[in-house]
């Protein structure tokens, strides 16, 4: 694997590194990752809420309202992410975040070697703009989820299939993250 194509391992050694700490704040991994680092900043937490960690009471809500916020400025193309200082002063468990992206490292090393630019009219504009959108959706859903346990890990999951095809320019992942959002679609329509 080149470093090139290590996005994801490059990005889950900079929150352990930030994580070596008791408490760890929205301020420290988003310092770690770069204020102008949207996709990056979208990715971690939704692969934290992919996580056991949704668990915490809520964890979910919060790690929403960043998903939200980041994706509506990506919609809007700031250059530059802004957080509101109440978020950024929100923390967590160091330990318990480092040792879970420390667990996801071998699978995070996995896609980085299997991506590649494909299917790219998914993650360039026009077509961006659904992936952007769902994200904005499931980050302000992410906060309602927090009632039933452990139902936002599906939603996390998708807006990280989202954001790393973005990040990688990989439509198939776009796709794949677009699947995920069918199940639950599904299950209303059949449900009612």
């Amino acid at each position: 694997m080149s470093e090139q194509t290590a996005v994801l391992v490059g990005i889950v050694d900079r929150i352990v590194e930030a994580t070596d700490r008791e408490q760890v704040g929205v301020d420290d991994l988003v310092r770690a990752i770069g204020h102008a680092s949207f996709t990056p900043v979208l990715l971690i937490p939704a692969i934290a809420v992919a996580t056991p960690l949704s668990g915490i009471p809520l964890f979910s809500a919060m790690m929403g309202m960043l998903i939200f916020l980041v994706s509506v400025q990506m919609l809007l193309r700031r250059d530059r992410l802004w957080l509101p200082r109440w978020l950024l002063r929100r923390k967590t468990n160091g330990a318990r975040v480092r040792s879970v992206f420390i667990r996801l490292r071998p699978a995070m090393a996995w896609l980085d070697a299997h991506t590649y630019a494909r299917l790219t009219a998914f993650v360039h504009r026009p077509l961006i703009f659904i992936p952007q959108t769902l994200c904005v959706l499931s980050g302000l859903i992410m906060p309602f989820l927090e009632f039933v346990p452990f139902s936002s890990s599906l939603v996390g999951s998708a807006v990280a299939l989202l954001a790393f095809g973005m990040l990688a320019r990989d439509g198939l992942f776009v796709l794949l993250g677009l699947a995920l959002y069918l199940g639950p679609l599904w299950l209303v329509i059949h449900v009612i």
